[in-house]
């Protein structure tokens, strides 16, 4: 830097240098941010980063237009040879043209399937090198087969020019054969002669060495008995070498200078003399005194050498019998003397052990010297025998000599005799070729002229396949079909410059073919079309595959046809970089499985094949590993319906491996046939293996054919092999022939036998995508095909016998019970897994989809029933339909089933109104020949009459068409569920508020042996870090054959997948007395929904919901008790009454909670606990006092018991008022009805109250709680409505691709954004409106208050939306805030934020913008003068409660009265709001209230029953006045709650009392309210 620095004039200090280094790279600096538009990630951050947008130039890369793509081609194409120039310009044409109808089809594809599918630059860039390559290599084939096939016929005609000079050649090598088989017999007589005299040499060695054996044999046996006799002297001569080896000069010495030794080392000294001095020559001295034992020791070394160098093999007799008497001494022992001196000691053992040495050797003498003597004998015979052998020797050699001349003659007859058999087997064989090959001369001709009409069409056959290939694989079999057959093909045909294609070619075999095929399927593929396709892309295609996998089909595939040679790996799991690095430098091919949407970001090098290098590296992490090229990458994911970004897109062939409904079906058919005939389908399989092996077996034998042709040399006519492949070509096509036809009777036959049990393998197939599709309803609905097929084969087993004799009728029956028990077992697997609102969804579409398939229903009477189409615009011209619903009576009058209905409506008012108003219009004829309509066309119109009535019509069209149990909805027991569990299918509880799982399987584990006191149940509540805990109990309980329940494990997101790998890894190795439970909550939304998916289908999903309806809740609370709690209280009589009352009571307001507000204003977990604590009160109670207390009862059930859970005041009110009308002294005599129809039951026992429950309850209604049947209806048309929509959606879509041309979000949220400002009046003056005021009354007050509510309303829309506007131009950053207000207005919704400064309402954006201005309007005549105007609209103000409290402070002042002592008098008038020309004297006439649960009778004046189908009338005006507490008159008057909205709770305004003639209990179980908004 520094002369830079001095270059710019600048001083080279450190300073200075940093800042110009700065600023050069300040300057210089590039940088490039990449961002994919799919998703929200750009969208975010530059929310999070605005210098993203602020700081830099944003080139947004569009997709490439139509020219764009046609540049690119041409400029690829134009490289490649084996075009022209038209050509190249049709092909650059097509290429962009199914790039861009790609595109189309993912748009369709969206819309329809709710699937993504992307196409990039990248993947037309993949395609046209897809094309180049295949071209080149097909090319290339093309001509090697026509090549080999010219080959080989240019040799079959060269081969009969050579038989005659092969002839003559023939008989010269017979002449030549004849003389050397003379000469070789001439030899054979003289190597006989000779081979006769060696023999009779050899007989006389062997005599001679059979001698040898013998002499050998006794020597071994004498050299052994010797060797062990010294083995027994050698310990002896050891221990005396170890005693000599104590000894040395030093100690000797020592002895040596002993005075006067002990006794015993003197007789030590003499014994040595006597073996030292007297052993070798028999002398022993006489004089043994220590004296001369000094004079031995002498020369101490001298000694010591010769005691080493001791004769010990020759010890005089005379020295050996001197040393007995030493020898007998019990002192002369080497431990006793090692007392006195060691060095005497050594002596000693030295003297002892030489004796026994000597002993033992006199005994071993003998027997050596006859050992020496028999050795002698061994040598003479052995001499002997050498010179017998010596002359067999030389006898060999010279018979030798004359077998080698014997066997060079008969070596050259042999070589001549097989020249002339090979000549002889060349003109066979050349006579047999050219016979053999006589058709086929024919057929390679004929194919030669096919290969040249296909080198015309092949850049046409490869453009398909290619396009197929790179773009088709992510779609479904239809859209395959439409793009292919539809589009490409009919593009192909209509270019400027045909590009000639095949007729009716299958694109598949330009690069597979039959063999190929046969080997994929005996590999585990499934053989139906879309899985060839499949497999056909996975092998060929350039980019690396992804296969879209969830019934995990494919994958099998895949690990049968790679074996040991693929490797598996998962991301994320241990040490998976390792693994990957190896195979990307070995070349291994890697399944990546399990992908989850997003691909970590270290693989991108591997995943876009960025090497470096020149190809021979590729940068993982921030290592350089080698880059096989042979490496080959397979991901998988199990994913059902994955949105992978464009990116990863681009980078991989997505190939969608989803099951379709034939390959299933056929699946489910080999499964059913297997079980009911296994002999079939053993057959039937055998013979298609056989047949696929037959097809591999004629490609090989055809190719090796070809293959020796043509690599035949100039002399092929000697090629036995090549013949005989011929020949076993035909023998194989001759055979094949014969079982392909015997295979095709044989086939007809098992297909015949197969395709009875094909209607139970169809039914399977249709209810398999039902529940595939179910993830629609919830993400929590998920089911694996591998359980399926386990439920499946239960079904199987479970279908009772045919009861039928003959064998026809036997078969019939038989798969009429498979079909019903298969639907009925996967009826009962799904739905105990489905909340109770989605059951009737799921029977629904079963029902719907079972009769469509069998042609019992039309398909568009279906549509119409779902889409139901609406005319708008008509006004109703009979008072019991509304707009609505003539609407949907005109659009089903357009149909030529329903002609006429309309008018029919019209002239027969009377009697269709009716049967309109009926209550339960589902069970009634309808009027004239309409009641001869199907059951399906009953429901069109019932639609259209009646939408409310729809579940209870749907239900029975249910029970009609499958039978009652579809409808029962009855629970299964916890323990038949837990029947079809196993180490490997847990149990998922899907919770919901009130019910406790963990009761049931406590339950079950105490009775079988699992309980937490045994320690072998665990129970982990998740959060907290209870993580480890769990997988430490995973581990225990899974080698143990433990129980383990992991609660709420929707509260540990991050952690679920590595509990689907914990739970994967345990069922491998698990104790099959293993259970893993799992409970969690469902996700509010879709989009929230985080349950991985392999944990979820492959579960046993049980709901644990409260039951729906009155039969089945009253019948549940009775099942939590039992006969022995019936007859234990000894007020046996009233307890039951009492109890039976409670159950009553908890059903009711257990299941009010469904009407919503009306039901009751907020939710409560009122549960099973409840009852039972109840229960045990009421037994308390009992036996406590001697009469019933009915009031403490009472008291405790409704304000402790179930009143702990309530918190509002006017529920608090409906729970006491039910116990007061179902609990009473009266009950006892049967006299308290528990509602209409349904006094309390008589004295009886368990049974009989469950029995009185079947026989005495009403029909499901309202009515069973208190409620006017039109509670019902609004719920009811919600739940049809809902049912009706979701069933739709479930539906397969059909929708084109350019029916979506309106305008897009941000267009409609302009639109929307101008006309709401348009009308958005300005704000109220408030300086203007607080100066008109003279006086402030509390009516003043109330208006200004409105004033200011509003205007802070209103500037709060009004700056958002200038804001919002301001985004949308580009002018300002969209905030989230503007996003969210953004979304509002295009759904239609209230934004937050307006509604935190609006008023409660129900209404959506367009509606409650209406009201509104309606409301702003009220304001601007009230404040134009501040008088009271003649009405006030009550619901039109932000704030009724201070207008209100304003009518109590007016009276107040006016009269002076305490304010706190005053309350609202309300007076129902019966006018209407114009009929007021000015307001009152006193309090204020008020309007826009409504009533629900009741209408005002205005000719009474009273509360009355509502009438049907009107739920909400409105009310006349009020009359509200303030009046003093004390006169307030509250006999025969409802206090009726008023509500700002049919939300109630928290909307609570007022009381109003009501005159009534009925008790006002009636209103208040009817959940009667006055609304200001509906």
């Amino acid at each position: 830097m520094r002369p830079e620095v001095k270059g710019m004039g600048m001083e080279d200090s450190r300073e200075n240098c940093w800042k110009f280094f700065i600023d050069k790279v300040r300057r210089n600096l590039k940088l490039v941010l990449c961002f994919s538009p799919v998703g929200a990630t750009i969208r975010v951050r530059a929310r999070r980063f605005p210098a993203i947008v602020n700081c830099t130039s944003i080139d947004w890369f569009h997709e490439w237009p139509k020219e764009a793509l046609l540049s690119v081609s041409m400029r690829f194409l134009s490289e490649v040879d084996l075009l022209g120039p038209e050509l190249r310009e049709s092909i650059a044409e097509f290429m962009s043209y199914a790039h861009i109808s790609v595109n189309e089809m993912s748009q369709v594809y969206l819309t329809n399937e709710r699937r993504y599918y992307y196409t990039t630059p990248k993947s037309f860039l993949e395609l046209i090198m897809l094309y180049r390559n295949l071209l080149g290599k097909q090319h290339k084939e093309l001509l090697a087969k026509m090549e080999r096939l010219e080959n080989g016929l240019q040799k079959l005609q060269s081969t009969s020019s050579q038989v005659d000079d092969l002839k003559e050649k023939l008989k010269s090598q017979e002449v030549e054969l004849a003389q050397k088989n003379e000469d070789a017999d001439k030899l054979i007589q003289v190597v006989g002669a000779e081979t006769e005299i060696v023999n009779a040499e050899k007989e006389k060695a062997a005599e001679e060495e059979a001698k040898v054996t013998v002499i050998k044999k006794e020597v071994s046996i004498k050299q052994s008995s010797c060797e062990e006799d010294l083995l027994k002297a050698e310990p002896a001569l050891k221990a005396a070498q170890e005693a000599l080896n104590t000894l040395d000069k030093n100690n000797l010495t020592e002895l040596k200078s002993f005075g006067s030794p002990p006794a015993a080392v003197v007789n030590v000294t003499a014994g040595v003399m006597v073996l030292y001095l007297g052993g070798g020559s028999g002398k022993v001295p006489k004089d043994r005194s220590w004296k001369a034992a000094k004079v031995m020791m002498g020369n101490v070394g001298e000694f010591l050498n010769n005691l080493v160098n001791f004769d010990k093999d020759h010890i005089h007799p005379a020295a050996v019998k001197a040393m007995d008497e030493y020898m007998k001494n019990p002192e002369f022992d080497p431990e006793f003397i090692k007392a006195k001196s060691s060095a005497a000691a050594g002596l000693c053992s030295w003297a002892i052990n030489i004796i026994k040495y000597f002993e033992v050797y006199c005994e071993v003498e003998p027997k050596r010297l006859a050992l020496a003597a028999a050795n002698q004998d061994l040598a003479t015979a052995q001499a002997k025998l050498d010179i017998v052998q010596s002359k067999i020797a030389e006898l060999d050699a010279n018979l030798g000599k004359l077998t080698a001349e014997f066997e060079a003659a008969t070596s050259a007859k042999l070589k001549c005799q097989q020249e002339a058999e090979a000549t002889e087997n060349t003109i066979k064989l050349a006579n047999r070729l050219v016979g053999g090959l006589a058709s086929e001369n024919v057929r390679w001709a004929e194919s030669v002229k096919k290969f040249k009409e296909e080198e015309v069409t092949l850049p046409g056959d490869v453009l398909l396949i290619s396009a197929f290939i790179s773009y088709v694989g992510g779609f479904t079999k239809r859209y395959r079909l439409d793009l292919t057959d539809n589009l490409w093909r009919e593009k192909l045909k209509n270019l400027k410059t045909p590009i000639p294609t095949t007729e009716n070619l299958d694109p598949l075999i330009m690069v597979t073919d039959k063999a190929q095929i046969a080997t994929w399927n005996n590999e585990g593929l499934p053989s139906d079309r879309m899985s060839t396709e499949n497999a056909t892309i996975l092998t060929s295609c350039e980019r690396w595959p992804l296969m879209i996998d969830p019934q995990l089909q494919g994958i099998k595939w895949i690990k049968t046809k790679y074996g040991d040679a693929l490797t598996v790996i998962r991301l994320g799991q241990k040490g998976y970089l390792d693994t990957l690095e190896r195979a990307l430098s070995n070349g291994e091919t890697v399944l990546v499985e399990n992908l989850g949407e997003e691909i970590e970001a270290v693989l991108d090098p591997i995943l876009g094949r960025n090497t470096i290098k020149k190809g021979t590296a590729i940068k993982l992490g921030d290592k350089e590993i080698e880059y096989n090229q042979s490496f080959r990458l397979i991901l998988h994911t199990k994913l059902a319906n994955p949105h992978y970004k464009p990116e990863i897109q681009a980078q991989a062939t997505l190939i969608n491996f989803t099951v379709t409904r034939d390959g299933l079906e056929d699946q489910l058919l080999a499964d059913v046939v297997s079980a009911e005939r296994p002999d079939l389908e053993e057959l039937r399989l055998e013979l298609t293996k056989k047949q696929n092996e037959f097809t591999i077996t004629l490609k090989q034998l055809e190719d090796n054919l070809l293959a020796r042709l043509s690599a035949a040399g100039g002399n092929f006519l000697g090629d036995t092999a090549l013949v005989e492949n011929l020949e076993t070509t035909k023998r194989t096509a001759s055979e094949i022939e014969v079982q392909v036809a015997e295979a095709k009777i044989t086939e007809v036959k098992i297909n015949e036998a197969r395709e009875l049990y094909r209607p139970a393998a169809n039914r399977a197939s249709i209810l398999y995508f039902i529940l595939n599709e179910m993830d629609k309803i919830n993400p929590i609905y998920q089911f694996s095909l591998k359980a399926f097929n386990a439920v499946f084969k239960v079904a199987i087993d479970r279908a009772p016998a045919p009861e039928s004799e003959d064998e026809n009728e036997r078969v019939k029956q038989r798969v009429k019970n498979l079909i019903d028990q298969i639907t009925y077992q996967v009826y009962i697997y799904t739905t105990r897994g489905l909340f109770e609102k989605d059951k009737l969804i799921f029977t629904t579409q079963v029902a719907f989809q079972i009769l469509l398939n069998s042609k019992e229903i039309q398909a568009a009477e279906l549509d119409f029933l779902l889409r139901f189409p609406i005319t708008p615009n008509v006004t109703s011209p009979v008072d019991f339909l509304n707009n609505n619903s003539w609407g949907a009576v005109k659009s089903l009058s357009g149909m030529e089933e329903f002609k006429n209905l309309d008018k029919d409506l019209e002239g027969s008012a009377k009697r269709w109104k009716k049967f309109v108003e009926s209550e339960a219009i589902e069970k009634e004829k309808f009027p004239q020949e309409w009641k001869n309509k199907t059951s399906l066309q009953r429901l069109c119109m019932l639609r259209a009459l009646r939408p409310d009535r729809m579940t209870y019509a749907i239900t029975l069209f249910i029970e009609e068409r499958l039978g009652k149990k579809y409808t029962e909805n009855r629970s299964i027991p916890f323990a038949e569920s837990f029947k079809e569990s196993g180490p490997a299918i847990p149990v998922f509880f899907i919770l919901s508020p009130g019910v406790d799982p963990l009761v049931d399987v406590e339950a079950l584990g105490k009775k079988i042996g699992f309980t937490f006191d045994a320690k072998n149940f665990h129970n982990v509540s998740l959060g907290q870090g209870q993580e480890v805990v769990a997988e430490a109990a995973i581990d225990l309980a899974a080698r143990e054959g433990h129980w383990v329940i992991l609660q709420n494990v929707h509260l540990v997101a991050k952690w679920l997948a590595t509990l689907e790998k914990k739970m994967e890894e345990a069922a491998a190795i698990a104790h099959e007395s293993y259970r893993i439970y799992i409970s969690a909550e469902p996700a509010p939304t879709p989009e929230s929904h985080i349950l991985p998916q392999g944990i979820l289908e492959n579960s046993i999903k049980i709901t644990n919901e409260p039951p729906t309806g009155m039969y089945a809740n009253l019948h549940k609370a009775l099942d939590n008790f039992d006969q022995d709690t019936l007859e234990m209280c000894s007020k046996e009589a009233e307890f039951k009454s009492i109890l039976f009352s409670l159950c009553y009571f908890h059903a009711v307001i257990a299941e009010r909670r469904k009407f919503g507000p009306q039901g009751w204003n907020r939710g409560y977990p009122f549960n099973t606990g409840d009852l039972k604590i109840s229960a045990m009160v009421l037994y308390n109670y009992l036996e406590a006092n001697a009469k019933v207390p009915w009031e403490d009862l009472r008291y405790l059930f409704g304000e402790i018991m179930y009143g702990g859970h309530i918190t509002d005041d006017w529920d608090r009110r409906l729970c006491k008022t039910f116990l007061e009308e179902f609990m009473g002294p009266d009950q006892l005599d049967g006299e308290i009805w528990l509602a209409p129809g349904f006094p309390t039951p008589p004295n009886s026992d368990y049974n009989g109250y469950h029995k009185y429950i079947d026989e005495a309850l009403p029909a499901e209604s309202p009515v069973l709680y208190g409620l006017h049947p039109n509670a019902e209806i609004d719920f009811l048309t919600t739940t049809s409505e809902k049912l009706f929509k979701t069933v739709m959606e479930m539906q397969p879509k059909d929708a084109g691709g350019g029916e979506e041309g309106g305008m897009s979000k941000e267009e409609k949220v302009k639109q929307t954004l101008d006309e709401i400002m348009e009308k958005l009046p300005d704000a109220f003056n408030m300086v203007e409106l607080s100066g008109k005021t003279e006086e402030k009354t509390p009516y003043t007050v109330v208006c200004l208050q409105e004033c200011e509510r509003m205007n802070m309303l209103t500037n709060t829309i009004r700056s958002s939306l200038k804001e919002l506007n301001l985004g949308l131009k580009g002018e300002l950053t969209i905030t989230p805030q503007m996003e969210e207000l953004m979304n509002a207005l295009f759904l239609d919704n209230l934004p937050p934020a307006w509604l935190a400064k609006a008023y409660p309402t129900t209404f959506g954006l367009t509606q409650w913008y209406a009201d509104l201005l309606l409301r702003i309007k009220e304001l601007e005549i009230w404040c134009n003068d501040f008088s009271l105007p003649n009405t006030v609209w009550l619901g039109g103000l932000f704030n009724p409660q201070s207008f209100l409290t304003a009518i109590m402070q007016q009276t107040a002042r006016k009269n002076e009265w305490p304010l706190d002592r005053m309350t609202i008098s309300c007076d129902v008038t019966k006018k209407s709001k114009e009929d007021f020309g000015s307001p009152p004297r006193e309090g204020a006439y008020v309007f826009g209230l409504f009533m629900e649960g009741a209408r005002w009778d205005t000719q009474t004046g009273l509360l009355s029953e509502a009438r049907l189908k009107e739920l909400t009338p409105s009310m006349p005006v009020l009359y509200l006045k303030a009046i003093p507490v004390d006169k307030a008159d509250t006999k025969g008057m409802y206090p009726c709650p008023v509500y700002k909205t049919r939300v109630r709770g928290p909307t609570f305004v007022w009381t109003f009392n009501l005159k009534t003639k009925e008790k006002p209990s009636k209103w208040i179980m009817g959940g009667v309210a006055l609304l200001l908004s509906v």
